[in-house]
């Protein structure tokens, strides 16, 4: 599977490490080169300095064909732009971004991008470690499901139709 992350943090590069391990194709976008340090040095994958929000350094780096796009910077814009380009421009169907506001999580889902809410995943781990029940919001919500094509792609006009 292809996996491209927007972020190499703590969570980023975790992911990236603990993915290329287990042998998947793993892109890593980040600005700073320094946020490369936190692979570890038997990281296999692609680490390609550029902008997440940036169409044609996402091109560049190789993001066309990917099976899961996962933006996760310390930035809840730049995260769903990113994520955003990913699916409406390149078409990948598999795409998360991560967010601290629950209510923007649950916008943005039913908007077809899939969230990652720090906030409710936290206050949830607190319960549970309190021995108490999760809350009522999820952590995680999947996408919604729009069929269209990407920005940009043509699509076959049929006769009779303008």
């Amino acid at each position: 599977m292809k996996v491209v992350i927007v972020g190499c943090g703590r969570v980023g590069g975790a992911l990236a490490a603990s993915l290329d391990a287990s042998g998947h194709h793993v892109v890593i976008i980040d600005l700073l080169v320094r946020a490369f340090e936190r692979l570890p040095a038997t990281f296999g994958g692609e680490a390609v300095r550029g902008d997440g929000t940036d169409e044609d350094a996402l091109r560049r780096a190789g993001v066309a064909g990917a099976d899961v796009f996962l933006a996760l910077t310390e930035g809840d814009n730049r995260n769903v732009l990113a994520a955003q380009l990913a699916r409406e421009a390149f078409g990948i169907g598999t795409v998360y971004a991560k967010v601290n506001d629950p209510m923007r999580a649950q916008a943005y889902a039913e908007l077809g991008l899939g969230t990652v809410c720090r906030t409710t995943m936290m206050a949830d781990g607190i319960l549970g470690a309190m021995g108490l029940p999760a809350g009522v919001e999820p952590s995680v919500r999947r996408g919604a499901t729009h069929d269209h094509p990407p920005i940009g792609a043509t699509s076959p006009v049929r006769a009779g139709e303008d």
